[in-house]
């Protein structure tokens, strides 16, 4: 077995023993990763406007949006598309209900 098959069967809690006292490049544990606070953010859509036309807007004012009604919203981490999904309500709260998951792939090209 190579080194980089045997590197694969690791466990995150082996990685943090293994790990200890490295320094800057050791690998980190599983729960210092899990503690590590992230935004998540729900984006209906977006539009472009020139600054008179904010200026312009005012209550009861409509933006339209670039997104087609009926078409799912995305879900961020960090500003970085990961999922998509379409609103739900839930006991008077706005939630979220998750249709796809981005492939790993297609969020790695998008960074």
């Amino acid at each position: 077995m190579s080194e980089e098959e045997e590197t694969a069967d690791v466990s995150l809690d082996q990685l943090s023993e293994d790990a200890e006292g490295q320094g800057f490049g050791a690998m980190v544990s599983a729960d210092v990763l899990q503690s590590v606070p992230i935004t998540l953010s729900v984006e209906v859509g977006r539009t472009r406007l020139k600054i008179r036309d904010l200026l312009r807007l005012k209550q009861g004012s409509v933006i339209e949006l670039e997104r087609n009604a009926g078409e799912p919203l995305d879900l961020l981490v960090n500003n970085t598309v990961v999922a998509q999904g379409e609103v739900v309500l839930v006991n008077d709260r706005y939630g979220v209900r998750l249709t796809r998951i981005l492939p790993s792939e297609d969020r790695v090209e998008k960074l």
